[in-house]
């Protein structure tokens, strides 16, 4: 090895070292991690498919309600939720909002059926 290049060997052993510690601090480095935004979504589509398990609904009629929301997370959440109440034995609770309410009935007081003239 040339003498003018022996001097520089330790620098050349500690580059790998800190490009190894530098890898662990660009997590920490604004810009440099994940989209916040997509964090958001991913979580959004595993609470909506922990949702339709717990509202007794299938993978297929989650998928259908939510169209915008990344498949494979809403799986992710409906499968994390199906093994959460199978181990602690619990039971869905079926969806109030996927059933019709009834009509309310209007009392025959309360109905106007013809015009009428207000007395002066």
């Amino acid at each position: 090895m040339p003498k003018h290049l022996h001097s520089f060997r330790p620098a050349f052993l500690l580059l790998p070292l800190a490009a190894g510690l530098l890898a662990g601090c660009l997590e920490q480095v604004p810009g440099l991690g994940p989209d916040p935004r997509m964090v958001i979504r991913e979580n959004e589509a595993k609470a909506i498919g922990s949702a339709c398990r717990h509202a007794m609904r299938g993978i297929e009629d989650c998928y259908t309600l939510n169209p915008k929301a990344p498949k494979a997370m809403v799986f992710a959440g409906w499968k994390e939720m199906d093994e959460y109440m199978r181990e602690h034995k619990l039971e869905g609770t079926p969806s109030v909002l996927t059933q019709k309410p009834e009509p309310a009935r209007a009392r025959e007081d309360d109905v106007e059926t013809e015009y009428t003239r207000p007395r002066s």
